[in-house]
């Protein structure tokens, strides 16, 4: 047996692995109905437990950039960029903290199945609704563009099968298994995923340490190869300060208007589960991420001559492990790959049927819609996204990493404010939340085009504040917001 093949087997295993829940899932859902079907597939009946809850959103969190870019970059400038990274720990517990209880209770109280919804019931505003919507749509579909060339890229170096067989093979697989399975099938999927990137990156993690003879040793060739790769800055201090800073708000902060993580506070079923996830959730995370990303800088003093970027990781993985096991590896960046696109395009699908279809063709009358036929659009929707992600992702550029933080970004500068501010802050309304939508994008593509010096600050900051002031400045400006909506939300009138 070729080693190509051996190594997809563990591959090939768990792309079954997945389409099998997603049957289980569609199963589960079938003959409820219009509405009870659209709660199941978009949201999954609201019935995710602890651990359930805390592994979809470290999966829907985690990436391409962390299994690939995030340890390729890392190769590149050593510590200072695992440091970096372990910024990402606070994820699921800031995000549940901050957003779960009361998001939950909100979602319940207005029937929200998706972040549209409960922008639409906290602001009753079309403009929002839409605005939001089309830019989910865009950033999206830069953020899955990331993971397809991702995913491929990986599959391409370990296997050695051409690129365009995985963008195929792993295009296809999350596309179906989305559209037939759903929310349902999506969190299941979620908690395997995490259990194998688990897996995945102590193997490799100890595979290099061992190559390298021990951590004391590959830290001492590190700083033979250049001292700068174990300082906080890195080499030259290619990673000042001001950005290290700047990521507080990136993957800090800012993760609080990631529609994809957002969405998981909907989905819970009770608040013991939530408090479980933000244990096990900010345990296994910071696990994951420091060990991808100690892998590929400790990888440096094991191949020092690797070229930086997209395909350090791939090779260090091909140099040190036994076919069997490289393929093993490889269903964990997967896993977090599938784990991301599936998320982004079950809201996408969620955007096109029920924020926009339902609401303004249907006048909100999901009723009028059999399940059969929800699902047959979803799956148009999933696939025509894919599809669209797919032509583009054929002529792959390289540095995944940045192209997952400029989505991120564009996210953050949409969603946060008008979350947040429209959970805990009365006087917000829709002249607020359209003023922040339109000046924090503006704001955040300007800044990114056109790069202006900063001293290494990043977008996100400028934009955050930008976005901040105009939300401010534009509920103050607008209609005080409806006393019947300060009474939903707050249990009390004006």
């Amino acid at each position: 047996m070729s080693n190509a093949l051996v190594t997809i087997i563990p591959v090939v295993l768990y792309l079954a692995l997945s389409f099998a829940v997603a049957l289980w899932a569609r199963n589960k859902a079938v003959s409820k109905s219009s509405q009870g079907f659209m709660e199941d597939y978009f949201i999954g009946g609201r019935s995710m437990g602890g651990f359930v809850l805390a592994m979809t959103i470290i999966a829907s969190y985690t990436s391409a950039s962390s299994f690939v870019g995030g340890p390729g970059v890392a190769y590149r400038y050593g510590l200072s960029w695992v440091f970096l990274a372990m910024i990402q720990v606070p994820t699921t517990f800031l995000t549940l903290g901050v957003l779960g209880k009361r998001f939950a209770i909100i979602a319940r109280k207005t029937n929200s199945l998706t972040i549209t919804d409960f922008l639409r019931a906290r602001y009753k505003s079309d403009a929002v609704v839409i605005l939001c919507s089309v830019f989910l749509l865009v950033f999206f579909m830069a953020a899955m563009l990331a993971q397809f060339i991702g995913g491929a890229r990986l599959f391409q170096a370990v296997t050695g099968y051409p690129y365009i067989v995985g963008l195929v093979l792993f295009g296809i697989t999350v596309v179906l298994y989305t559209a037939v399975g759903g929310f349902r099938a999506v969190v299941i999927t979620d908690a395997i995923q995490g259990i194998i990137m688990v897996v995945a990156v102590v193997v490799i993690l100890l595979a290099i340490i061992n190559a390298g003879g021990g951590m004391e040793q590959c830290i001492t060739t590190l700083k033979n190869i250049d001292p700068g790769l174990i300082t906080p800055t890195g080499p030259q201090n290619k990673v000042p300060q001001p950005f290290t800073l700047s990521l507080w708000v990136l993957v800090g902060l800012g993760i609080l208007g990631l529609p994809q993580t957002t969405q998981r506070c909907m989905g819970y079923k009770n608040s013991r589960a939530m408090h479980d996830a933000m244990i096990i959730g900010t345990l296994i995370i910071g696990f994951i991420i420091l060990c991808a990303h100690l892998s590929g800088a400790l990888g440096r003093a094991i191949l020092p001559e690797l070229p930086a970027g997209d395909l350090a990781m791939p090779s260090l993985i091909m140099e040190l492990l036994s076919p069997f096991w490289a393929g093993v590896f490889i269903a964990g960046p997967l896993a977090a790959i599938m784990s991301t696109v599936d998320s982004m395009l079950l809201l996408v699908s969620a955007a096109i049927i029920k924020d926009l279809y339902v609401h303004y063709k249907l006048k909100g009358d999901a009723s009028q819609m059999p399940s059969v036929s929800i699902q047959r659009m979803s799956l148009m929707s999933t696939a025509v996204i894919g599809l669209l992600v797919f032509i583009a992702a054929i002529q792959p550029p390289d540095l995944l990493v940045w192209i997952n933080l400029f989505a991120f970004g564009g996210l953050e500068a949409v969603f946060l404010w008008p979350i947040i501010m429209g959970l805990y802050w009365k006087r917000a309304n829709a002249t607020g939340a359209v003023a922040s939508i339109v000046f924090g994008v503006a704001a955040f593509l300007t800044i990114s085009i056109m790069k202006p010096a900063m001293g290494g600050v990043h977008a996100i900051v400028p934009t955050t504040l930008i976005s901040l002031c105009a939300f401010v400045a534009g509920s103050y400006a607008g209609r005080t917001p409806d006393k019947h909506i300060v009474a939903l939300f707050w249990g009390e009138q004006q």
